[in-house]
């Protein structure tokens, strides 16, 4: 099930004209990424869940902990309001974007 949802991700991407480069974390049109599925822990070269970095970046914490405080971490069993804790010097600002998804 994860990776139909990350094909189908990549296909969202590809929609909204991102184009893959050989460059890694390099600028990019959109990036989706999966952050978490259930409790599921997957290491694939294709696929990490949870996503590596997450634990790292107030920008993924802020609304995680915002939409499920207690939520833990499947590898760190840490919640996301304890991750958040550890961003607190990281500056994240909310922008009010909306995104359409055509087709969804």
């Amino acid at each position: 099930m994860p990776v139909r949802l990350l094909h189908h991700c990549q296909q969202i991407e590809r929609g909204l004209g991102r184009k893959r480069s050989v460059m890694v974390k390099g600028p990019r049109t959109i990036d989706i990424d999966i952050l978490l599925h259930g409790r599921a822990v997957i290491e694939t070269p294709q696929l990490m869940i949870p996503h590596a970095a997450m634990h790292e970046r107030r920008f993924v914490l802020e609304p995680l902990a915002e939409l499920a405080p207690d939520l833990k971490h499947p590898v760190l069993m840490r919640s996301m309001r304890d991750l958040l804790a550890d961003t607190a010097g990281q500056q994240t600002r909310k922008t009010g974007i909306q995104l359409s998804i055509p087709g969804a």
